[in-house]
């Protein structure tokens, strides 16, 4: 078995974590599949922001986890979720890291969506 990776980030590779503060609703097919109050927002490098919402904010009965996986060096080993009543297109659509590097411990027990896997992604005012 080969070692993973563990990069720490930094000036070339910034991640930062923080409380956002609007309401984000998550739809698919007419249904809501996440809405919370406290979601996380990821910012890493130049990618676009990605909100983590806590599970316990998620449908979870309307999830089934797949045997996907990856590994990202700078914050650990992601798990990944489909949404059945979203067919071929929310295969894989949601990702969790559960034991999450140091560097972004906050996001554990967090989930997040591909936004081109569900209907939307909604930032609302609280």
């Amino acid at each position: 078995m080969t070692k993973k990776a563990i990069e720490i980030p930094g000036p070339d590779h910034p991640i930062t974590v923080e409380r956002n503060p609007s309401r984000v609703v998550v739809t698919l097919g007419g249904k809501v599949i996440a809405d919370t109050a406290d979601a996380l927002t990821l910012r890493e490098a130049s990618y676009p922001p990605v909100h983590y919402i806590p599970r316990k904010d998620v449908d979870m009965a309307a999830l089934t986890r797949s045997q996907h996986s990856t590994h990202c060096p700078y914050k650990g080993d992601a798990s990944y979720y489909s949404i059945p009543a979203g067919g071929e297109r929310s295969v894989n659509a949601i990702w969790t890291y559960e034991d999450p590097h140091e560097a972004v411990a906050a996001i554990k027990d967090h989930v997040a969506f591909y936004p081109d896997r569900v209907d939307s992604i909604d930032e609302r005012a609280s």
